[in-house]
């Protein structure tokens, strides 16, 4: 390989090159390398056998080894070892270390053994385990010294130490931080040359020289402030602007409940500029401004003096409302949801009322409502503000599913198209249909909402319905009309009513063997009136609710009238228990007078049992029956139920457990009774949604009749009662 490769580099090789490179390859090799190469002494060495290689006498022992005279180590000096110099970024943690042992060590008074600037027989505030405030044992001294510490808890660094990560460092940083910021609390109630000590238990710095500091557990170390909060300052001056020219400056003064000589207050000041506000928009001053306050102090004179910055502009009252979209929602229509009418004074409260009012007609997806100046107000008369509503329209159209289950109903689906401004104002249309297990229905509801007036309702609705239950087999055509009072989300009222008119024609067919098929035309005065005390018209914590309803009905079948009333009476009640604990009751009285059990459509009569009624039964599976065991209603029932509604917790809050008693019968006289109480009892799970709380409950008869399944189980959206 090296004479293949020796062409090549000779190639590359110059005939006059230094002797050196001469004499290793002469010329003649490069005019003929190969003759150059045989003849060269290399070429002629004997190559040995290699049986030679392999023979033991071919090996001769090495010989001429020099000796090893390394002296033993205890007859050698070695040169003394030179320290490395310290890192400087260890040494300057020590001695940051050093530094926060050093800020965090509290000195004592030899005289009285207490650290430095704690104060005797003081009263002590704990704030966390391991932080303490200590106030001057006289209240009077500071009185706010509860707000002070609960003030100072939230925003305490210290509030929250002695993990495995803290370190000294961090601890009497935090301290620092706290120093300062206790001063600043003390501040905003009006001490501005409060002084503030700091000690700490259960650390010792160590003694100079002492070498390194032990491990501290910053678990077991305790900090605690003094404070003693010196004299507190007082508003030497206050002014409010252009109040005093104003016709109802009085008033507005009233308003703004701060005067000179007042301990100076962060917090009041805030509080009172907030009721300042509010007087203004309430009397009148559709177009006042205030303005951020500003406060001086005076440290020599221990005073404040403070301006709120205030253009009362006027009084005015209120014109015509206008509308952005007359065709779509009029001013007409806007001055309906209005609790103002023109000529009334300008109050702010109102035209909020009136955007939410507006917003939850579902018909916007934003609204602004802003004064307008129409007529300038003068010394002795008020101006007018027009009110201009600003609309943005919001889809119209929706579509909506709900499914629902119970043992004794089976499964419900139903599904619905609607156009809520198909006739403008707020004239809905809806076409809805269900199918079920047990009912199927076709549905069309024209509904116009605030008429003639606010959360007023006129409702038409016509449906057509086949509904199989264990009591009866029922074909209906149903047109009724409702006119109503409703209570809302936004303005949840405390009296409702509605009034109406119903006409059926109901084929049915009771269960009972050996029955025919009845057609009945019946028309019905349905009449409600009800009381809602509570807090919350969808998951009621507190307070009652009470309802009535009264309808008067004529029923005609096979020729034969029959007339009597139906009337039904609801109560519940609301305590919270605890926090996390709602008890709950219901009560359901009902009757029907006038005539007997067989003057009455199945359908129309009175029926106990499934998930509205008494839990654990099937629907309609308490009270009398026939020969085969089939519901068959009755003229009077009494109903009962009793749960707590606890929250876990779980999900941030948002699921709770409800353990419940329902208990309930149906008579076949007119007066309620309780003979034959059937008792069901059970849990429940709700699980809050923004809409309201969806509600599974699981019940069981505790005395069941023949037949009568032994576990009911109810899935629906709301609360049971």
């Amino acid at each position: 390989m090296l004479l293949a490769a020796l062409p090549h580099v000779v190639q590359a090789q110059s005939r006059e090159a230094d002797q050196a490179l001469e004499d290793l390859i002469p010329d003649a090799a490069l005019d003929d390398p190969k003759a150059w190469a045989n003849d060269t002494d290399a070429a002629k060495v004997p190559v040995p056998d290699p049986k030679m290689l392999l023979s033991p006498d071919a090996i001769a022992p090495l010989t001429g080894i020099p000796a090893i005279t390394l002296a033993w180590p205890d007859a050698t000096e070695l040169p003394p070892i030179t320290p490395l110099a310290p890192d400087a970024d260890i040494g300057a943690a020590a001695e940051q270390a050093k530094a926060a042992g050093d800020a965090l060590a509290t000195d004592t008074d030899p005289g009285s053994g207490r650290g430095i600037g704690q104060i005797p027989d003081a009263s002590l505030f704990p704030v966390s385990p391991q932080l303490t405030l200590a106030f001057p044992p006289e209240a009077d001294i500071l009185p706010e010294r509860e707000a002070v510490t609960e003030r100072f808890g939230m925003l305490a660094a210290l509030r929250k130490f002695g993990n495995e990560e803290d370190n000294l460092a961090q601890l009497t940083r935090r301290a620092r931080q706290d120093t300062d910021l206790l001063q600043q609390v003390l501040k905003v109630y009006g001490y501005y040359d409060a002084e503030v000590f700091q000690s700490t238990t259960g650390y010792t710095a160590p003694a100079e020289g002492s070498g390194p500091a032990p491990t501290i557990d910053l678990r077991k170390v305790g900090v605690r402030f003094d404070v003693r909060p010196g004299p507190r300052y007082t508003f030497s001056r206050i002014s409010l602007g252009d109040i005093a020219s104003a016709r109802d400056a009085a008033v507005l003064t009233r308003a703004f409940a701060l005067a000179p000589g007042d301990p100076v207050n962060s917090d009041r000041i805030v509080a009172e500029r907030d009721h300042l506000i509010t007087a203004l928009g309430e009397g009148g001053h559709a177009f006042a401004q205030v303005g951020v306050p500003d406060l001086s102090i005076d440290h020599a004179q221990r005073t404040g003096e403070l301006a709120v910055p205030v253009t009362s502009g006027g009084q005015y009252v209120i014109g015509q409302v206008r509308s952005s979209l007359p065709d779509y929602l009029s001013a007409r229509h806007l001055s309906r949801l209005a609790r103002f009418r023109p000529g009334d004074t300008f109050r702010k409260s109102r035209i909020d009322d009136l955007r939410q009012a507006i917003l939850a007609t579902g018909l916007v997806s934003s609204v602004t409502v802003t004064p307008r100046e129409a007529a300038p107000a003068a010394d002795q008369k008020p101006g007018v503000a027009d009110i201009d509503v600003t609309l943005a329209k919001a889809p119209q159209r929706t579509i909506a599913g709900l499914i629902g289950y119970s043992s004794g109903e089976g499964v419900r689906v139903e599904a619905s198209w609607e156009n809520r401004n198909m006739f403008p104002p707020e004239g809905l249309v809806r076409f809805r249909g269900v199918v079920g297990t047990r009912e199927q229905l076709a549905g069309a509801t024209y509904r116009r909402n605030n008429f003639f007036g606010r959360d007023q309702v006129l409702t038409a609705d016509l449906y057509a319905q086949t509904r199989r239950t264990n009591a009866y087999n029922a074909r209906t055509l149903s047109f009724s009309t409702t006119f109503e009072k409703q209570t809302t989300l936004i303005f949840q009222k405390a009296w409702v009513w509605s009034t109406g008119i119903e006409l059926l024609a109901t084929s049915e067919l009771p269960a009972a063997a050996g029955s025919a098929r009845t057609t009945y035309f019946i028309g019905a005065l349905p009449l409600r009136g009800a009381y809602d005390g509570s807090n919350d018209l969808l998951d009621p914590k507190r307070g009652a609710r009470v309802s009535l309803r009264f309808s008067p009905e004529i029923s005609v079948q096979n020729g034969t009238r029959s007339s009597y009333v139906r009337v039904q009476f609801d109560a519940s009640a609301y305590q919270p228990v605890s926090r996390r604990v709602v008890l709950a009751e219901r009560m359901r009285l009902g009757t029907i007078p006038g005539t007997s059990v067989s003057g009455i459509a199945p359908s129309r009569r009175l029926y106990a049992g499934g998930g509205a009624s008494v839990r654990g039964f099937a629907y309609q599976a308490v009270g009398p029956r026939d020969a085969l065991g089939n519901p068959s209603g009755g003229r009077s029932l009494s109903e009962f139920s009793l749960e707590a509604r606890v929250k876990t917790g779980l999900m941030s809050g948002a699921v709770s457990v409800v353990p419940f008693v329902d208990a309930g019968t149906v008579g076949t006289t007119a007066s309620p009774t309780i003979n034959g109480l059937k008792i069901g009892m059970g849990l429940g799970v709700r699980y809050q949604t923004s809409f309201g709380p969806i509600r599974i409950d699981l019940g069981t008869p505790l005395n069941p009749a023949k037949g009568d399944s032994r576990i009911g189980v109810y899935v629906s959206l709301g609360q049971a009662f």
